[in-house]
């Protein structure tokens, strides 16, 4: 009787060390969602070189991400797109500073339907009539809408086609806005517009004073710490990058 106690006890606590090994193996990603082709393409790799591995992936505006993280979302690493929201989840004390790695950058581009006859080659072409409606993420928490009003303000044109934006929730849905000619033109990544040139064209590259770098972190209250750390050491290993530059992305 007592030998079959002692296997039940041996069985319950070889199980719950499975069970605990397994969890510590699960890793939440929280991404920009211009990552969103090159993350879903590497955690896949990832997998497959880590089979006990499991990567969760969560894509949205960085700003939109950051506030999830906040209220306490169990994420274990950010991937923002700029550095600004990191230097806020810095500040908040949710990641820290020896833990944050640049590890790709972008540009930003000025797109149209494929199918447009508009002429767009300056910013200046924005005010012609024919432009009814311009995509801009929100930039109170879409980074490509900030560095879209930077561009424009630098500019002096941000005043005048304040009016003409359509807000959207994030970089992908200004793609989709253009992609589907409910917008005269969008501004999004270079990345973005890669990936529907069949829908798309880039009218223009849309010169900054500050470059696009993406930051990387893990998250200070991760329950899967280690695993965090080898995600993103991952991410900088020469088949991680060498996927980023397949999607447009550049080393910083």
């Amino acid at each position: 009787m007592q030998i079959k106690t002692l296997g039940k006890l041996i069985a319950s606590i070889a199980l719950c060390t499975i069970s605990a090994s397994s969890l510590a193996a699960e890793v939440t990603v929280s991404a920009a969602a211009s990552l969103t082709n090159a993350f879903k393409e590497i955690a896949q790799n990832y997998q497959t070189q880590y089979p006990e591995a499991k990567v969760s992936l969560n894509f949205g505006a960085s700003g939109a991400l950051l506030q999830q993280i906040a209220k306490g979302a169990p994420v274990d690493v950010f991937a923002s797109a700029d550095q600004e929201s990191m230097d806020e989840a810095q500040k908040q004390g949710l990641v820290v500073a020896a833990d944050r790695r640049d590890f790709v950058k972008n540009t930003l581009v000025l797109i149209a339907p494929v199918d447009s006859i508009l002429s767009i080659k300056r910013l200046e072409d924005l005010n012609q009539a024919g432009v009814k409606r311009i995509a801009i993420g929100n930039p109170a928490s879409v980074p490509v809408g900030r560095y879209t009003q930077h561009a424009l303000t630098a500019a002096k044109l941000w005043p005048a086609l304040e009016a003409k934006a359509i807000y959207t929730q994030n970089v992908r849905q200004s793609l989709d806005y253009v992609a589907r000619g409910e917008v005269e033109s969008g501004f999004v990544y270079a990345t973005d517009a890669a990936i529907m040139k069949d829908k798309v064209k880039v009218v223009m590259d849309v010169a900054l004073d500050m470059p696009i770098t993406y930051p990387v972190a893990k998250i200070k209250a991760s329950t899967n710490a280690e695993e965090a750390k080898r995600f993103i050491a991952f991410l900088f290993l020469p088949q991680s990058q060498a996927i980023l530059t397949k999607y447009g992305f550049q080393k910083p």
